[in-house]
């Protein structure tokens, strides 16, 4: 499942591309599998690199590739690379983990090129505000969210590092669904019958991208989405006005 729309920021093959906070390496490995580019993966558990790291490993054997790409164990509050180091940086479901989120987005502003492209996603204020207000363990959990954004709030944080916002998308309102029954049911307890059964749905729909489904969970997306995308550019001077 991806959050972040490879088309809309542009990647191509001469491109050098960060992964902050990687996670299993969704991102990495889904634009890399389409791209030539040159990605380095960047997360703070051993383990999500390990598995990100096979998956890339499997796609360089499977179509013969040279082995463009780096998995970093780092954090993101000090991201272990020089001043515009990047054309494309991914930053997804990260900042809320942030309690400095300003430095993160600094961070990230700082290894972006000139005219290089962000995006940046974080849950979505409705319905991560339900799950807080529903379930205590969703939040009060070791390394889970700290903070709920509002569109604005994100926009502003960005502006303020002088990025200039170039588009805003919202997704996976369908995972929306799943995660308010989670609350409901007891985070815990994924296997109950409900939350379960919904779940083979969502695996389905990731299999056969079925157009109906696809139509419902746009649909829905304006309405209750699970995440909103921004994503965002650094003037070709290195700098944009924070007013823009």
């Amino acid at each position: 499942m991806f959050t972040v729309d490879r088309k809309l920021l542009g990647i191509s093959e001469s491109d050098r591309l960060l992964d902050v906070g990687c996670g299993d390496g969704r991102h990495s490995w889904g634009i890399y599998g389409c791209i030539d580019c040159t990605v380095y993966a960047l997360d703070i558990g051993q383990e999500n690199l390990i598995r990100t790291r096979y998956t890339l490993g499997t796609i360089d054997e499977k179509e013969k590739r040279n082995g463009r790409w780096l998995t970093i164990r780092g954090d993101a509050l000090h991201l272990p690379f020089r001043n515009a180091a990047f054309d494309k940086v991914i930053c997804s479901e990260v900042l809320e983990h942030l309690h400095d989120d300003r430095k993160g987005v600094d961070e990230l502003a700082r290894v972006l090129k000139a005219d290089g492209m962000l995006a940046v996603s974080v849950p979505a204020y409705l319905p991560e505000t339900i799950y807080w207000k529903i379930s205590k363990e969703y939040h009060n959990t070791p390394g889970g969210h700290v903070r709920v954004y509002r569109a604005g709030e994100l926009v502003a944080l960005l502006r303020q590092s002088d990025l200039r916002i170039c588009a805003i998308r919202h997704k996976h309102a369908l995972h929306s669904i799943y995660w308010l029954l989670r609350c409901l049911f007891g985070i815990k307890r994924e296997k109950a019958l409900i939350p379960s059964l919904y779940h083979n749905f969502l695996v389905w729909d990731l299999k056969t991208r079925s157009r109906p489904v696809r139509w419902l969970d746009d649909v829905f997306n304006h309405v209750f989405p699970k995440s909103i995308v921004i994503y965002a550019q650094k003037g070709d001077d290195g700098r944009y006005p924070s007013s823009n």
